[in-house]
């Protein structure tokens, strides 16, 4: 799959009403999806669980506060190798108990030898790092909590 053609694809996800876009090719399959979407369908799959699974699940929920007291977690928007540094041995981009700013970098996420940045949507205080640097991740799976 050429970078064009993948290209091509992000701009019509974006210029579409759809959520997730799947295409395959020669045994390869790209599939897309729309971080807006992540973050309502795991605010929606936490407000679904009953009490019981709340309290053993990654996603801190007070028994009877509303949606807005979930700890908001960042969520990884694509399937790749997580870094937490620019290099090895250099100091992490975040860490717990660090203040930060909308727009500022969390990390990077490599994805068929592309660097995608993954940035704070608002600023938050980091509560936990839930991923380890050269992990790979799901598009979907929690990167960072935030209190």
């Amino acid at each position: 799959m050429k970078q064009e053609q993948i290209k091509t694809l992000i701009d019509a996800l974006a210029a579409s009403d759809l959520a997730e876009l799947a295409y395959s090719e020669n045994g390869c399959t790209l599939r897309l999806v729309k971080q807006s979407a992540l973050t309502a369908a795991a605010a929606d799959a936490v407000v679904r669980r009953p009490v019981a699974a709340r309290k053993s699940s990654a996603a801190v929920l007070l028994e009877s506060a509303p949606l807005a007291a979930v700890a908001a977690e960042c969520l990884a928007p694509l399937y790749g190798v997580v870094h937490l540094q620019s290099a090895p041995g250099e100091p992490t981009f975040v860490q717990p108990g660090q203040a930060v700013e909308a727009g500022q970098l969390l990390c990077v996420i490599e994805a068929m030898k592309m660097f995608n940045e993954v940035r704070a949507e608002a600023a938050a205080t980091v509560q936990a790092v839930l991923v380890q640097s050269g992990q790979e991740v799901e598009a979907g799976q929690p990167l960072f909590r935030f209190g």
